[in-house]
C-alpha cells in the first residue's frame, strides 16, 4: 500500500488501543487477571470439547498420541526460537529461559479473542527485562510476517507436490501456484521486509527501529520458523497415519505439512477467532478429507488442535515455575533504567 496513507487513521486509533492495553497491563491485579483469563479460556476449550476429545482418542493409540504432543511442544517452542532470534538481531538478546518466559506467558493472549493482548503482554514481559516495548512489539510483528511467509512458501512449495498426480481436489491448481514460491521469498529480503515494517510502524504511529532486521537475523528466524512448520507437520502426518491414512508416505507427510500450512495462514487472517479457532479446523479438514475421510480427519484435526494447546499451557506453565522469581516479576511493572520510551 502506497505511503501507508489509507492506513493512517485506523493505525492511530490502533496504537491508541494498544497504549492503553499496555498502561492497563502494568497494574499488577490486571497483570495477575490476564494470566488467569488466558490460562482459563485455554484449558476451557479443552473441557468444554472433552467429550469429542475422548471419542477421538478412542481412534488413536497412546504412542501415536504421545509422539504427536511431543512434536506440539517441539512446534511451539521453536516458534519461540524464531522470534527469539528476531528480537536478539534488534538488539535485545535473551537468555533462553527469560525468551521462554516473555513467549510462552505472553503467547497465551492468543486465546483472548481479538489476539491483541499478544502483543501488549509480550511487550509488558519484555519490558520487565530491559527490552524498550516498541522494540518487543516490533520483534513480533517480524516474527509473524516471517511465520506467514514461510507458510506461503510450504503452501506453495509443498503442498503443490503433494496434489501433482494426485486423485485430489486441488490438484489442478498444484503446477500454477507453485510458480507463486519464489514471488514470496522476497518479503524475507532485510531492505523489503524492514520498508514494510517501517509502513507498519509510521501507520500506527510509532517510532522507527533503532536497528533494521538483518539478513543474518532474518535467515535465523526462517529456519526456525520452517522447523516449527516440519514438527507440527509431522504430528498431523503421525496422526493421519494411526487412523490408517491410504496414501504413500511421502504424499501424505507432504499434504500434512502445505495443508496445516495453509490451514495456520487461514487461521491467523480470521483475527476476531481465538488463536485461529474455527477457520483453520475447517481448512484442515478439507485437506485431509480425500485421503483419511471425513470422520478422521475430524479426529486428526480435534487431536492436533488439542494438542497444540496443551502444548502452548505446557510450556507457558513450565516457564513460569522455572524461571527463579517469575510470579513476583509478572506482578511487578518497573521501568527499566535508563529507558526513556513511552508506553
Amino acid at each position: 500500500m502506497p505511503g501507508g496513507v489509507p492506513g493512517a487513521v485506523p493505525g492511530a486509533v490502533a496504537g491508541g488501543v494498544l497504549r492503553r492495553l499496555a498502561g492497563l497491563l502494568r497494574s499488577p491485579w490486571l497483570r495477575g487477571g490476564f494470566l488467569l483469563l488466558a490460562l482459563g479460556l485455554a484449558a476451557a476449550y479443552l473441557v468444554r470439547e472433552r467429550a469429542a476429545v475422548a471419542d477421538a482418542w478412542a481412534r488413536l493409540d497412546a504412542p501415536s498420541v504421545a509422539l504427536a504432543l511431543v512434536l506440539s511442544v517441539a512446534n511451539v517452542a521453536l516458534a519461540g526460537a524464531s522470534w527469539r532470534a528476531v528480537l536478539a538481531d534488534l538488539g535485545s538478546p535473551l537468555a533462553r529461559r527469560d525468551a521462554a518466559r516473555v513467549f510462552f506467558v505472553g503467547q497465551l493472549g492468543r486465546y483472548v479473542p481479538g489476539s491483541v493482548l499478544q502483543f501488549v503482554a509480550q511487550a509488558e514481559l519484555a519490558h520487565d527485562l530491559g527490552v524498550p516495548r516498541r522494540r518487543a512489539g516490533s520483534a513480533l510483528v517480524v516474527a509473524l510476517l516471517v511465520s506467514t511467509t514461510t507458510a506461503g512458501l510450504l503452501v506453495t512449495g509443498v503442498l503443490p507436490v503433494a496434489l501433482r498426480g494426485a486423485d485430489l481436489p486441488g490438484a489442478a491448481w498444484a503446477g500454477p501456484v507453485r510458480w507463486l514460491a519464489p514471488l514470496l521469498l522476497v518479503l524475507l529480503v532485510p531492505a523489503v521486509l524492514n520498508r514494510l515494517l517501517g509502513v507498519l510502524l509510521r501507520a500506527a504511529r510509532r517510532e522507527p527501529l533503532e536497528h533494521p532486521v538483518t539478513a543474518r537475523g532474518l535467515l535465523a528466524s526462517a529456519a526456525w520458523a520452517l522447523a516449527s512448520w516440519a514438527a507440527v507437520g509431522l504430528q498431523v502426518f503421525v496422526l493421519a497415519t494411526a487412523l490408517g491414512a491410504g496414501e504413500p508416505a511421502g504424499r501424505l507427510l507432504a499434504l500434512a505439512v502445505g495443508g496445516y500450512a495453509l490451514a495456520w495462514a487461514v487461521g491467523f487472517l480470521v483475527v476476531l477467532a481465538p488463536a485461529g479457532a474455527g477457520a483453520r479446523e475447517v481448512v484442515l479438514a478439507a485437506v485431509l478429507a480425500p485421503v483419511v475421510g471425513a470422520g478422521g480427519a475430524a479426529v486428526v484435526v480435534l487431536g492436533s488442535r488439542v494438542l497444540l494447546t496443551l502444548a502452548d499451557l505446557l510450556l507457558a506453565l513450565a516457564a513460569l515455575a522455572t524461571t527463579p522469581g517469575a510470579a513476583a516479576r509478572l506482578r511487578t511493572a518497573g521501568r527499566a533504567p535508563g529507558e526513556r520510551e513511552g508506553p
